[in-house]
């Protein structure tokens, strides 16, 4: 349970989203309250919820508690980002009311670790969504005019490398989502603690985060299927190009029998 003095506490959760990946299995120094996701103590009353995504949620911290455990932490993130994306959302601990969402407010009935788990699980995978609808947002702006030169002149990009890069970074976004961020997937706490799935299904609503999985994996499979179309025009051209080039070397090749026949037929 959260350490409170009176029945209605205010608190605010910090979603941090620090990198690419967050090696949670280096992170045994930390004292692990819960796990699965990892929820390790900040000082007396401040909690951090974990995510191998690299996104952390942390409970009431001030923003030196905040900085402090980021640096202690930051050595074991991969692929730090310049500017983290960042979701805050306050939240009012009070039994006599309904746990819901009103004005920008999160309402609890208590503040024990398995609802503080459900609510970063949302935050985090709503600041991951955010840093990957960041970069589809510019894979579109890289990948538009090669589609529009297609449109406009009938020819792609010159370079197999470029459309390469670009199919390569929908994966990782992919990978990103899916398999460090488990975006489709329900908290593992939900399994143990059913009467927490009501709290989920509403946050996973109010933040959008099923709707904003199926943008992105549209969106996603559009780039894919663009960079791989302009890919089997490029192949195919440079298919098209070998073989005039055999069949030139077999007109010369001929040539040049023709000449010798024609310089070693007698009389000549």
């Amino acid at each position: 349970m959260y350490p409170q003095t009176n029945d209605n506490t205010a608190l605010t959760a910090r979603a941090r989203l620090l990198g690419r990946h967050l090696d949670i299995r280096r992170l045994g120094h930390l004292e692990a309250l819960a796990t699965n996701p990892l929820v390790t103590p900040i000082g007396v009353t401040g909690r951090a919820v974990l995510f191998r995504s690299g996104a952390v949620v942390l409970f009431g911290v001030d923003d030196a508690q905040e900085t402090a455990f980021v640096e202690e932490i930051r050595p074991f993130v991969r692929d730090s980002l310049i500017q983290p994306e960042h979701e805050d959302l306050p939240i009012l601990i009070d039994p006599s009311r309904a746990e819901a969402l009103e004005r920008e407010r999160l309402v609890l009935a208590d503040a024990d670790l398995a609802r503080l788990q459900v609510v970063a699980d949302i935050l985090g995978k709503s600041v991951l969504l955010a840093d990957q609808e960041a970069r589809v947002a510019h894979a579109f702006d890289r990948i538009e005019p090669l589609a529009d030169r297609l449109r406009r002149q009938g020819r792609g990009v010159s370079h197999a490398n470029t459309l390469i890069r670009h199919i390569g970074e929908a994966l990782a976004i992919q990978q990103d989502m899916v398999g460090r961020g488990e975006i489709g997937d329900k908290p593992e706490v939900i399994w143990e603690r059913p009467d927490l799935e009501r709290l989920f299904l509403n946050l996973e609503a109010e933040y959008e985060i099923r709707e904003r999985q199926l943008a992105l994996e549209r969106k996603l499979t559009l780039i894919n299927d663009t960079a791989g179309t302009l890919l089997d025009l490029l192949q195919s051209k440079r298919s098209l190009r070998v073989e005039w080039y055999i069949v030139i070397l077999i007109v010369v090749e001929i040539v040049l029998t023709l000449y010798e026949l024609f310089l070693h037929t007698p009389g000549h």
